[in-house]
Parts: C-alpha cells; sequence; structure tokens
C-alpha cells in the first residue's frame, strides 16, 4: 500500500499511552472501548480534517472522484502505529453511509490489527475506506470483520502513485486511500479487524442505539457532526 505525509505533533497526544500498550502486549486490542463524549467529538472534528486534506492536498491524488460511486465512507482520521518488536496499528474510525437526502450523521468504529517484525519507530496515519458495495457495507456494519478474509470482497489499496481511480480497482468492493508521516514505510491493512463501537454511539447520540439506527435509518443527529455532513456532502 503506498502511504502518505502528515499530521502536526499535536496530533500525537495520546502516542505514549498506545505506545506502551503495544510494548507489552500483541496482537493490539480491537475491543470495543468507551470513550467519552469529548473524545469522540475530537475524533469527528479530525475527520473534518481528513476530508479537507483530500480536498487540498495532492496525495490524495484523485480520491474525490471515488466519492461519486462511493456506497459508504469510511474516515480513520488517526490509525497509530507504533512497536519495538511487537507492533501494531489501530484507532477510531467514523462510518457514514450515502442515502437519498445526502450523508448520514457518523457511526464510531475501530480498526486493529497487529505484527511482528524488527519494528522501531512510531508512526500516524489518516485513512480512507472507500465502500463500493452493498456487500462491503453489509460486511462493515456487522460486529466483526476482518479485512481480507471473505473472499467475495475484493479489497484494493490506493495512494498518490496510482494513475486512475479506475486503474486496477475495477470492480473493488472497498478501495482503501491513505496517507502518513513517520518512521514508517507503509501500513497494511489485511489481516486488521474493523468493529463497532456501540457505547461510544450510544455516548455520542444520548441514548441506545444501533448501527442502522445512525446510518441507514437516520434516527438519530448529532449537532455536532452538522460540518462533518455538509463537508462531506460539499465533496459530493
Amino acid at each position: 500500500m503506498t502511504v502518505f505525509k502528515r499530521p502536526s505533533l499535536k496530533r500525537f497526544g495520546a502516542m505514549s499511552t498506545i505506545l506502551s500498550g503495544l510494548l507489552f502486549s500483541a496482537p493490539l486490542l480491537t475491543a470495543t472501548p468507551a470513550f467519552a463524549g469529548p473524545d469522540q467529538q475530537a475524533d469527528v472534528d479530525h475527520a473534518v480534517g481528513t476530508l479537507q486534506d483530500l480536498r487540498h492536498d495532492k496525495e490524495f491524488g484523485n480520491a474525490r472522484q471515488l466519492l461519486q460511486t462511493a456506497r459508504a465512507i469510511m474516515i480513520a482520521p488517526r490509525i497509530f502505529k507504533a512497536g519495538f518488536f511487537f507492533g501494531g496499528e489501530g484507532g477510531t474510525a467514523l462510518l457514514m453511509v450515502r442515502g437519498p437526502h445526502g450523508w448520514s450523521d457518523p457511526a464510531f468504529y475501530t480498526i486493529g490489527s497487529a505484527s511482528f517484525g524488527l519494528q522501531i519507530g512510531a508512526e500516524q496515519s489518516e485513512m480512507i475506506i472507500f465502500i463500493q458495495s452493498e456487500r462491503a457495507l453489509r460486511a462493515v456494519m456487522s460486529d466483526h470483520f476482518k479485512v481480507g478474509a471473505d473472499a467475495s470482497i475484493a479489497v484494493a489499496t490506493l495512494g498518490s502513485s496510482v494513475g486512475g481511480a479506475t486503474s486496477g480497482n475495477v470492480g473493488a468492493d472497498m478501495i482503501i486511500w491513505a496517507s502518513s508521516a513517520g518512521a514508517y514505510a507503509g501500513i497494511t491493512l489485511n489481516g486488521s479487524v474493523i468493529e463497532p463501537q456501540h457505547k461510544a454511539d450510544d455516548s455520542y447520540y444520548g441514548r441506545d442505539v444501533t448501527t442502522s439506527d445512525i446510518v441507514v435509518r437516520h434516527r438519530v443527529r448529532n449537532p455536532g457532526a452538522t460540518g462533518l455532513v455538509h463537508t462531506l456532502d460539499s465533496l459530493t
């Protein structure tokens, strides 16, 4: 996978805690954590920044074209990768689904995987997963989806070095575009686990909700997500 640059140093506030956990345990935790409301809003705000990067950053190449055909989108604004011999990567992602009247509010997810090797360093990436088919969306909305485990779901990983949005990924159910900065050369999603954060959803929307309530039925809204929804609408 081709990966890309940035985020600023201030985005690394939680890195020391994540790195400490990875030093002493593998694989990386993929269980659903319980986040406080302010942390969830911070993830939403960071996701707005990732979409703005997609609009302006040449590293995203022509990824914006993929939004025109995407059934849904998963935005992971802060994927941490850290390790010392044992390593792993993971972070929070936001699922948003296109409906007849625009994009849904976000449902919260975790993405996590583990690796083993001579790895020293730390890196943060931002990533967008374009979900192109209904079957891929159903798989992601299940309680436990492992990238690459379902042979019926084709996954393409792209970067700015790929010539076109339709080159090499025709018919792909999921198309992954990532950008990172730091000591590692890349980020590998094959084998990664994507799981819903039901407690985070309940906390953010102030009631017991399902993923379908948020992204399909549109039964709940949070004013804090208005900027994210409008940014995504403006890109499509």
